[in-house]
């Protein structure tokens, strides 16, 4: 067992090797075989039912007589756990390595700081295999609210945390070894952070990114524009000395970049570029690396758009982002305005908007497929080789019902849009929906996604 100095540096890597976890480079994965199921998190959180939240399995295999159908539920024990994102014990950070496999869905509960660890060894069944409980966690770190999950080359398991035990900022970064015992936290430093919310690193530069949400007695309650103005939410983002554990460099994005949430460095290992979507001002940032500093510059700017009944400009609200795995194509969800759109990003800061379609969203505008939808486009994934996104339409429950009552008695979708990835463009299949307004103990919501072969959105390469 490697010790915590050793999951700060992100231990070794062996890409040469043969065998182990994941894929030697971006352009080995995107020439796996196509996906043929999908995992997300489903809850009943604050809709009425009082039910378990559950990792559902989605056939996503053409070929299948089960295709585009629920075909496993794994629930968790508790109520309350408000599942949100998820990520694997070991990715292709740790390719090589044959001691490692990618074998356990590590599952935290933002609303209860649980965090479940549910066993894929039977990729169609998975199994619950152990809940982590939040007095541990408190008493290990002073943390609580867990959030993105990223696997470490050396067998750790990394969690951004939001919060403390009052529900206040900063939060921090937990981490797991491999036997999912708590080992700690990562960071040696907060530093001026004020919020936590999603990471991503980049070994061969040194540097982690780290964004900002806003505090947890904030957020859970939903939306007050009033707490914005109070500072409860964030508009910074953190790059960090990956070997030393602290903050290097901060950015304040100001009134631009109002609550930025999903962070992607390219996944090229070797480039300094990444982009970063701010939810509230709806602007796409581009980070990069020149002259040794960082800088942050907006790229895209998505207009507020005046609606009757809104007392304030409806933003896009930019929730979730992805980027192909050959760092071509940049895709986001506008949750609030209803659009899903591809940019080519192959000049990183001169995005070309490629491809745009609208499922649901709050500007009345008729959806591009042949069904009534509840929410608007949020969760993202993409498969390996660029051509498949996946959809689903939940953020959080606090915030559906907020925005969106209906989706507490509608359930979320799953959708599955078609990419052109020679000259761009998008299109709904329409072969493929999933409706979790017919699940079994009433209407779901679901939220993130994953594939068993790894994925666009947790596979790091050293």
């Amino acid at each position: 067992m490697a010790d915590a100095h050793d999951a700060a540096t992100g231990g070794h890597a062996h890409a040469d090797a043969c065998c182990g976890p994941g894929y030697a480079s971006p352009a080995e994965a995107m020439q796996a075989p196509p996906e043929t199921l999908l995992y997300t998190v489903a809850l009943y959180d604050n809709t009425g039912i009082d039910k378990p939240g559950y990792l559902a399995t989605i056939d996503v295999d053409p070929a299948s007589p089960t295709h585009s159908s629920v075909i496993a539920r794994t629930p968790v024990p508790n109520l309350g756990d408000e599942l949100h994102h998820f990520g694997w014990n070991a990715c292709s950070s740790c390719h090589g390595d044959a001691g490692k496999s990618r074998r356990f869905l590590v599952v935290p509960g933002t609303g209860s700081s649980r965090i479940h660890i549910i066993d894929t060894g039977d990729e169609r069944a998975p199994t619950l295999h152990k809940v982590i409980e939040p007095e541990e966690i408190l008493a290990k770190t002073g943390l609580t609210t867990p959030h993105t999950v990223h696997c470490l080359a050396d067998g750790h398991v990394m969690i951004s945390m939001l919060g403390d035990a009052e529900g206040n900022g900063p939060g921090g970064f937990l981490l797991l070894d491999e036997e999912f015992n708590v080992a700690g936290r990562w960071e040696n430093s907060t530093g001026e952070m004020r919020f936590n919310y999603d990471f991503w690193y980049q070994p061969r530069h040194n540097v982690m990114i780290s964004s900002e949400w806003g505090a947890p007695n904030a957020f859970k309650g939903g939306f007050d524009l009033e707490d914005v103005a109070a500072g409860k939410y964030g508009q910074q983002i953190h790059f960090w000395d990956w070997e030393r554990r602290e903050i290097a460099q901060t950015i304040d994005l100001g009134a631009e970049g109002l609550i930025p949430l999903e962070v992607r460095f390219h996944h090229d290992p070797t480039s300094a570029h990444g982009f970063v979507g701010a939810a509230l001002s709806s602007n796409m940032f581009h980070y990069h690396k020149p002259n040794g500093h960082w800088r942050a510059d907006k790229i895209i700017d998505v207009d507020s758009v005046e609606v009757a009944g809104w007392p304030f400009p409806l933003p896009g609200l930019i929730t979730d982002l992805v980027l192909s795995l050959d760092d071509r194509f940049l895709y986001f969800s506008n949750w609030l305005h209803g659009d899903l759109r591809q940019y080519d990003v192959s000049d990183p800061a001169n995005p070309r908007l490629t491809g745009q379609v609208w499922l649901g969203g709050l500007l009345g505008r008729t959806p591009d497929v042949a069904r009534e939808l509840a929410g608007g486009p949020q969760m993202l994934q993409l498969s390996l080789d660029g051509k498949r996104l996946y959809v689903t339409s939940s953020l959080y429950s606090t915030w559906d019902n907020q925005f969106y009552p209906d989706l507490a008695k509608a359930g979320s979708y799953l959708m599955r849009i078609d990419c052109d990835t020679t000259n761009g463009g998008m299109r709904v299949d329409e072969s493929f929906f999933v409706d979790f307004g017919r699940e079994p103990d009433g209407p779901a919501r679901a939220h993130e996604m994953r594939y068993p072969g790894g994925d666009c959105t947790s596979d790091i390469w050293l």
